[in-house]
């Protein structure tokens, strides 16, 4: 068994034109001063990461990972949630999705994806530069829009679209390999990998590639209604790396997992902040600690209540109280003894 790193936490959605969230100084020492051991950088905004630079330069990527261990931090993992979405997007959502890409690439989704599968490869070696073993991202979907069987699918679409999707990812995974980094998906609704039904079928597209592993973040499966515990007993050993983020799923007469096309704090299922949803996250810290998954605990901060900064210094105690440090010793140790061959004859009276 191992004990959970952290608490440690998403940057992302903290990040604001102000100060202290408009340098990586000053988040850094904002979440030091919550209690955060870790932090898990987004690689787009670029105040915080140069990523072109990361992959290049070893003494700019030292230099960056001094700054953050000046104030107590880790980097976890840097995230490519944004640029892996543009590794493959269905022609439905190119307009929305542009605004994920730099103008240079917009309206030109070839030249789009091109320059995600660019940056992918870029943050592999970024990882490897600054010492990190696993990298959290999406997956982009080509079939998100036929999730709902209707109109029928034909025949042989959720094949090639898996096909296509492994395609894409195999020269990122490859490079990732060479760099002995872990591709970590976030199993997310809106991705093609949303769901462990999915994830197999990834997997099994790209010929059982050992770079393809799990983001693991129960918020979204509460959301889908789909079972978060014994998610963790069918896929921890690809789980590595960890979003602790809370949820509730409250449906009503008039509205459920669909959500009714509602605002997030109008929706049956909406994301909260820790401790304030439905998650049983005492029994995630166990299995994961069973199973010994070797991940960070990175709080992640969505809710449609309470306020990002309230969140964020609850986060840090919250994940504190519920790491267990893993057992070195069985409770029984005491009244063990040595093997004595003759004894264990006796008492199994042979």
């Amino acid at each position: 068994m191992k004990t959970i790193k952290g608490p440690a936490v998403f940057l992302a959605q903290f990040v604001d034109s102000k100060a202290p969230f408009n340098s990586l100084d000053g988040m850094c020492k904002w979440a030091s001063d919550l209690g955060y051991k870790g932090i898990q950088i987004p690689t787009w905004e670029s105040f915080l990461i140069d990523v072109d630079k990361a992959a290049e330069s070893q003494t700019y990527c030292d230099e960056l990972k001094g700054k953050v261990n000046s104030y107590g931090l880790e980097i976890t993992e840097l995230s490519t949630h944004l640029q892996g979405q543009l590794v493959a997007v269905n022609p439905a959502y190119d307009l929305m999705f542009d605004s994920f890409a730099p103008d240079k690439v917009k309206n030109n989704p070839k030249a789009r994806t091109e320059w995600a599968v660019d940056v992918m490869k870029k943050a592999g070696t970024a990882s490897r530069r600054l010492g990190i073993t696993a990298h959290a991202t999406f997956s982009g979907a080509l079939l998100w829009h036929t999730w709902h069987p209707w109109p029928q699918r034909p025949a042989g679409l959720v094949e090639m679209g898996f096909k296509e999707l492994a395609k894409r990812w195999k020269p990122i995974l490859d490079h990732f390999d060479k760099e002995g980094v872990d591709v970590c998906y976030e199993i997310h609704p809106g991705e093609d990998l949303h769901d462990g039904d999915t994830f197999e079928r990834f997997l099994k597209a790209t010929g059982n590639h050992k770079r393809v592993n799990i983001l693991y973040d129960p918020s979204h499966f509460v959301l889908q209604q789909l079972d978060y515990i014994a998610y963790i007993d069918h896929y921890h050993e690809f789980i590595k790396s960890f979003h602790v983020k809370d949820s509730e799923f409250n449906p009503t007469g008039k509205k459920g997992a669909f959500g009714g096309y509602n605002d997030w704090g109008d929706r049956a299922g909406r994301y909260r902040s820790l401790g304030d949803g439905q998650i049983d996250f005492k029994s995630i810290f166990s299995k994961l600690t069973q199973y010994g998954c070797d991940v960070w605990a990175v709080m992640e901060w969505e809710c449609c209540i309470k306020s990002p900064e309230q969140g964020a210094r609850e986060g840090a105690k919250f994940i504190q109280e519920h790491i267990i440090e893993a057992t070195e010793k069985t409770f029984d140790d005491f009244a063990g003894a040595d093997i004595d061959k003759k004894v264990l004859k006796k008492i199994l009276g042979i």
